[in-house]
């Protein structure tokens, strides 16, 4: 059991929401670009905020480490470490777009030296809604327990899908979205991982695939969605922290799993 486990999570809000906070305010601004390429940017207010998230969670757990997409903090083999997003959907935030999150989990290191989530907190500041879950209880929106939807019909359902950073996703994912576009009600792309993956939890997505996203995009959101009564299937691919992902309501992933094999066999129609 987790210990403090209260503590833990209020800490983490309070962490999230005051990164959310700079992130209304600089929303309409012009940002700072520290690297940029084709498909992704870097501003210096990712890191600006990375460290506001430090500063929090290690004056009051200053034996926990950091695992963040701006860099680590505290000793790595520590029994358990914080995996921060300061903003996922940087690019929507860089173009204005109020679109983007802040993300924490908090994992135990395992004997085998896998880790366990064992706690989430994802918050969109915009539209001020804050999901959270602690291993084994419900999850939460804004203090109300949520649960995913109860579709079983893919022409029925909305189906999000990430395209990543590389030219080796887009080409992997393309297939795919190709041959699901004709078939779910409606397809969506936010830019957002952990956003999305909380909308599945939350009942407005019914899955949301992803190939190539990253450790701090999902740790968190996939606590939260797998606590809402969804599935969060992933597995490791090439690159530090990068997963290949379905997630689903429960009900779909047999469905979605047939189609990205069709899809593979299949060429891009344009």
């Amino acid at each position: 059991m987790i210990k403090n486990k209260k503590q833990l999570l209020a800490v983490a809000v309070k962490a999230a929401k005051t990164v959310g906070a700079l992130m209304r305010k600089h929303l309409s601004g012009t940002k700072e670009v520290n690297s940029q390429s084709q498909y992704d940017i870097k501003l210096a207010l990712d890191v600006r905020a990375q460290k506001i998230i430090e500063g929090i969670l290690l004056k009051a757990f200053p034996r926990i480490a950091i695992l963040g997409e701006e860099g680590t903090a505290g000793r790595q083999d520590e029994a358990m470490r914080w995996v921060v997003d300061p903003i996922d959907g940087t690019v929507n935030f860089t173009y204005g777009i109020p679109h983007a999150c802040i993300s924490i989990a908090l994992q135990k290191r395992e004997t085998n030296g896998s880790y366990t989530t064992v706690l989430g907190v994802v918050y969109d500041p915009f539209c001020d809604e804050i999901w959270t879950a602690i291993l084994g209880e419900p999850a939460r929106m804004n203090g109300k327990i949520i649960r995913v939807s109860t579709r079983k019909k893919l022409e029925q359902s909305i189906i999000a899908i990430g395209f990543s950073k590389s030219p080796e996703v887009l080409r992997d994912n393309l297939p795919i979205f190709n041959e699901l576009v004709g078939r779910v009600r409606k397809m969506r792309m936010m830019g957002a991982a952990a956003l999305s993956l909380v909308y599945v939890a939350s009942g407005r997505f019914d899955g949301y695939v992803e190939s190539g996203v990253s450790l701090w995009d999902i740790a968190a959101a996939g606590l939260i969605l797998e606590c809402a009564g969804g599935e969060f299937w992933r597995r490791p691919v090439p690159g530090d922290f990068a997963y290949r992902m379905i997630s689903t309501n429960g009900l779909l992933r047999g469905t979605l799993e047939k189609v990205i094999r069709d899809a593979k066999r299949k060429p891009i129609r344009f």
